[in-house]
């Protein structure tokens, strides 16, 4: 609340007074036609705090949305489910909950745009805001509705299927730190000490972890990157995960179909489960989408999202015909010894007809 009085009390005085110092900040235009061009931006105290209030708005919904207004969603979901009846008052809640997940999922987009490309003045048009929050959207409500079927008939298993997404993803980027080799982090921030760094770096996975259970997180934490991000655009990563992903719902959706109970008695469970799946392959469309028309940095990909997978797949199927002719190679060495030791017992066996001929003619003679 403090944080809100202050920030109004900033921009209403901000046309009032005069600032005798200001900074100049330099960003790059994106390139068109190969060339891009450096700006230079006097950016006054009074409008640094706002963009530093803004920022610290914009991680606030983050958390608020994947460590609060998703679990919440799925627990009104999951009793509305086992009950049979949906009030006027939950349903707004959920409704409420949703919006908040998605505009969690939509300002995670853009706090990786902007931290990947910051040395470069991003514009994000409207039509890419539209197509992120339906990518989104269909990709959250999929999720949740996934897990609330396999739930409500699976309540044991459920545990274990979010214990292994969890913590898989906590321990992530733990992994690939410790692989590494790099020191401890220590002075990313200089006011922390070991103590908070570490306290700082845990609750930052614990984050990480509590948006991929729901969704793609589009930043991918770094713990030997002075940034705690990694600026790479890695597609096989983004690729594994929806494939996996996809592959999680769909044995989910199996299962409560094998296991459904009385209350699904006026479902009609296959049609239910073929459009989850569409849905979610729809939220994958989106996502291409986005990437491939509407992201603000699509010139600086290299190579782009479409060209990528068709690599990805070229390398797959290059590494199939490999193992093929391999495996074919294999096999003509295996079997050739085995037709060289044939050879010649097939040669005795002919020949010994000729030498009973030849006996026999001695004896007519």
């Amino acid at each position: 609340m403090k944080r809100c009085f202050e920030v109004f009390c900033i921009y209403c005085q901000s046309n009032h007074i005069e600032e005798p110092y200001v900074s100049i900040t330099k960003k790059r235009q994106i390139p068109k036609n190969g060339h891009s061009e450096e700006i230079e931006k006097e950016v006054g105290q009074a409008e640094g705090k706002l963009f530093t209030h803004r920022s610290a708005f914009s991680r606030a919904s983050v958390i608020q949305a994947f460590l609060g207004s998703a679990p919440q969603l799925t627990l009104q979901l999951y009793i509305s489910v086992l009950q049979q009846d949906v009030s006027i008052g939950r349903c707004l809640f959920m409704v409420l909950s949703l919006l908040s997940i998605v505009y969690g999922a939509l300002r995670c987009n853009i706090l990786a745009i902007k931290i990947k490309y910051d040395e470069y003045d991003v514009k994000v048009k409207p039509l890419a805001y539209v197509c992120i929050f339906l990518w989104r959207s269909f990709e959250i409500v999929t999720r949740v509705i996934v897990l609330v079927l396999f739930t409500s008939v699976l309540k044991a298993w459920v545990v274990i299927d979010i214990l292994i997404n969890f913590l898989g993803f906590l321990f992530y980027p733990w992994i690939l730190f410790w692989c590494s080799g790099s020191p401890f982090p220590e002075n990313f921030e200089k006011a922390f000490s070991r103590l908070g760094t570490t306290i700082v770096l845990c609750f930052l996975t614990l984050l990480y972890a509590g948006i991929n259970m729901f969704c793609w997180s589009a930043v991918q934490l770094k713990i030997n990157n002075p940034d705690l991000i990694s600026k790479s655009q890695n597609w096989y990563r983004l690729l594994v995960y929806y494939m996996v992903r996809f592959i999680e719902n769909a044995f989910l959706l199996l299962m409560w179909y094998l296991y459904k109970t009385d209350i699904y008695m006026y479902v009609c469970a296959p049609l239910l489960m073929l459009q989850l799946l569409i849905g979610y392959c729809t939220a994958i469309l989106f996502m291409v989408v986005f990437y491939q028309f509407f992201h603000p940095c699509k010139k600086l990909f290299s190579p782009n999202a479409s060209e990528s997978f068709q690599e990805w797949l070229k390398c797959a199927c290059c590494n199939r015909r490999r193992r093929e002719s391999c495996e074919s190679a294999e096999n003509t060495d295996l079997r050739s010894p085995t037709d060289r030791e044939e050879t010649p017992s097939s040669s005795k066996i002919s020949s010994m007809p000729s030498q009973i001929l030849n006996t026999d003619e001695l004896s007519s003679a």
